[in-house]
């Protein structure tokens, strides 16, 4: 069995404690982070339109580009260490949607977290990224909450009706 686990920035340690209680002990276990392309190419594009004018040695979006590496390279080692069994690590670049579903065709099952609002049930406990790769993922989907799921009393009440 194939397990991906999509590690993010806030929700990783549920996403990596639900692959230790569901991975079967011989599954072939991936870490996936995956960065998206809009900060470093805001800052490139900030500083080549407005600031930089002829000084590319100073353009921030390459320390951006660097610390991102060295950020994501650690949370994937947090993540291995804290998941406590063999996993290969992956790290993609690009539209975060679309390469967490890229990454899991192959997968037999993806483990992901909740990114939206964690105080109530709903769809709006879903972000647009997550929505995307639940709704596209061409694999069955583990979806986690990040801490304690909100109690039933956090469902909406159903519309009036005529």
């Amino acid at each position: 069995m194939t397990v991906l686990v999509w590690i993010t920035e806030g929700t990783w340690q549920a996403a990596v404690d639900a692959a230790r209680a569901h991975a079967p002990a011989g599954a072939e276990v991936t870490l996936l982070h995956v960065t998206g392309d809009d900060i470093a190419a805001t800052a490139h594009g900030s500083f080549a339109g407005l600031l930089g004018r002829g000084h590319r040695e100073r353009d921030p979006g390459d320390r951006l580009e660097v610390l991102s590496v060295s950020a994501v390279t650690a949370l994937l080692d947090a993540a291995a260490e804290r998941l406590g069994r063999p996993a290969a690590r992956s790290q993609a670049h690009g539209r975060v949607e679309r390469e967490v579903v890229r990454a899991a065709e192959g997968a037999e099952l993806l483990i992901c977290a909740r990114d939206g609002d964690r105080h109530r049930l709903g769809p709006r406990s879903l972000g647009h990224t997550t929505r995307f790769v639940v709704d596209h993922a061409p694999c069955p989907v583990l979806l986690v909450w990040p801490g304690a799921a909100p109690d039933l009393g956090s469902i909406p009440p159903p519309p009036d009706r005529p």
